[in-house]
């Protein structure tokens, strides 16, 4: 009788079993169809987003860039420039111009919106959605947020101006799932992102991160995690990457920093274009930016990147970006530490480097700012121009590509030459905003 009642309890061990490992395949089938959908119309999306003409992009950046010199907030003296500071406020370029001087900023946040140029131009983020506010720094349920944390605001379906309503450090147990027509909003608080997971956006749209510090960002190591308000499902082990982008469009990252990461700080890859990443601090890092992962992936042709007013200091190795395939404005950036090199590249991209300070280290055999994979071979070498950047101790820019690959000079609008470079990366990385005053 024992032995019937032990057989009969493993048939019934067995079927559950079986039953489970048929649920835990049907739902590893359907999450496989569900992002295998999700790919195909971001694919869509991020080819309607493509510049056909990206010099138009180059050009109407550097204009805004010009209006702004003309306007006082470069060529004023000293005197001026210090008159201005002392009343609160000192925009230095167009994207601060927009609304930095504002001192109605926290009642008018969603100025914001209209303020990115480069291919992120157009990012409106949650311009159309409500405010809501994140009242709670944990990060305990990957399936089913708490309200009033960061994960479920950035979860749900429709769109939201996320904002924060105090200092706040938030170690993420997983990867930051976010979901299109987001906003996150750091000003105000000191919003820090440390110690765990990496933000991640995968197949979406229209998102702008701002303000926030990120750093110390190890890989998670995957589970069941949501991705919108509709959907979760088993996520594999994540990279490490302080903010990772995957597939899609119209994304902006402005005033953050970032540090420290097991991988990159910004990935871009699989076909992501029409992205901005502006006045933003990087520091202590080693591979920064890769922007196309693999020589395969064609998609990443349509990608288009702009790098603009951002410091690259202390600690910084080499990839500031490091780029495939795509086309890449890099213009006026501050580049006043790196170990190897600082732009870097193959498989043919164009690299359109414009009024950035290159400070060479005073190790003679990295003095060169560019690397190139493969430096003999033409597919490789891409069209890598240098046009009023300022080269100091001994920093040499080794250009390639015909000319008939770029505009002849008087069609293109010159950008604000290297030497203002320090002044309009003066105030990179998260601002210290107070209602009522100019950030």
């Amino acid at each position: 009788m024992e032995k019937k009642a032990i057989f009969l309890l493993l048939c019934c061990v067995k079927i559950i079993t079986t039953f489970a490992q048929n649920n835990q395949n049907n739902n590893t089938l359907e999450d496989e169809k569900y992002w295998q959908r999700r790919a195909k119309e971001a694919e869509i999306r991020n080819k309607a987003a493509y510049h056909p003409n990206p010099f138009n992009v180059t050009n109407h950046l550097n204009l805004r860039a010009r209006m702004t010199l003309e306007k006082g907030g470069l060529n004023s003296t000293r005197r001026i420039l210090a008159k201005k500071y002392r009343r609160g406020c000192l925009f230095t370029n167009p994207i601060d111009e927009c609304w930095r001087c504002r001192p109605n900023w926290a009642n008018n946040r969603k100025r914001l919106a209209k303020c990115a140029l480069g291919f992120g131009i157009g990012t409106t983020g949650g311009i159309l959605g409500e405010r809501y506010t994140v009242t709670d720094s944990s990060d305990n349920d990957m399936v089913n947020p708490k309200p009033g944390t960061l994960r479920y605001a950035v979860t749900r379906d429709e769109p939201l101006w996320i904002i924060f309503s105090t200092h706040m450090t938030i170690r993420l147990n997983q990867e930051l799932i976010i979901a299109s027509n987001k906003t996150i909003d750091g000003r105000g608080a000191n919003v820090i992102i440390e110690g765990g997971a990496g933000l991640t956006l995968q197949f979406v749209e229209n998102v702008i991160v701002h303000g926030l510090k990120i750093r110390n960002i190890v890989p998670g190591s995957g589970g069941m995690i949501r991705d919108s308000a509709n959907h979760f499902g088993f996520r594999t082990m994540s990279d490490g990457d302080a903010i990772s982008i995957f597939g899609s469009h119209h994304i902006w990252i402005d005033h953050c920093s970032f540090s420290n990461s097991a991988d990159g700080l910004i990935d871009a890859i699989q076909g992501s274009t029409a992205i901005t990443i502006s006045n933003c601090h990087m520091t202590n890092h080693d591979k920064a930016f890769l922007f196309g992962a693999r020589d395969t992936d064609y998609m990443d042709r349509k990608m288009q990147i702009t790098i603009a007013y951002t410091h690259f200091g202390k600690g910084m190795v080499q990839r500031m970006p490091r780029c495939r395939w795509g086309f890449f404005h890099v213009v006026n950036n501050d580049y006043t530490h790196w170990v190897m090199y600082a732009i870097g590249g193959s498989q043919n991209p164009t690299i359109i480097s414009e009024g950035n300070r290159f400070i060479a280290p005073y190790n003679d055999f990295a003095k060169e700012v560019t690397h190139r994979i493969n430096p003999n071979s033409p597919w490789d070498s891409g069209t890598w121009t240098s046009r009023e950047d300022i080269l100091l101790n001994g920093a040499t820019f080794k250009q390639s590509g015909t000319v008939q690959q770029t505009p002849p000079p008087e069609k293109m609008i010159k950008c604000i030459p290297g030497r203002f470079t320090g002044r309009m990366t003066r105030f990179a990385g998260p601002l210290k905003c107070i209602p009522n005053m100019p950030c």
